[in-house]
């Protein structure tokens, strides 16, 4: 069993002043000694943040922040049995009258299709995935 890190995770750690390994640490703790990991897509979002930044200054520490987390963890990529996982959920929930959104979505699936969870800071919109173990923190 394993773990995909909600981009949430890693944010709200960046933003306390959190270092990687106090990171690291925080989710040991709250799942237990897991295979954490991010997936492409959470990673896309992360980039996004950097780029955002409000200055040179800030974009520097969330490029360092970011680059550091990427020596520690791996990547899953986002594959045609993950668009195929996430196009069904998003179809069955929308039929439902649920809205998930795209990002949580494409998290979620690549969590289910590796049979990981999801461990996040927002855990509502992950809890409309069917069968996705979700822990919060």
């Amino acid at each position: 069993m394993g773990l995909i890190l909600d981009s949430s995770v890693i944010i709200s750690a960046e933003r306390r002043g959190d270092t990687v390994e106090r990171l690291i640490e925080q989710v040991f703790a709250a799942s237990g000694d897991q295979n954490a990991a991010l997936s492409s897509v959470g990673l896309t979002e992360l980039v996004h943040g950097i780029y955002r930044a409000q200055s040179p200054r800030m974009r520097l520490l969330r490029e360092s922040f970011i680059g550091e987390l990427l020596l520690d963890l791996t990547v899953y990529p986002y594959t045609k049995e993950t668009a195929m996982l996430a196009g069904k959920l998003d179809g069955e929930q929308q039929a439902r009258g649920v809205t998930i959104p795209f990002g949580d979505l494409l998290i979620g699936a690549t969590a289910l299709s590796l049979d990981f969870s999801v461990l996040t800071v927002n855990a509502r919109h992950f809890r409309s995935i069917p069968d996705l173990q979700v822990i919060q923190l």
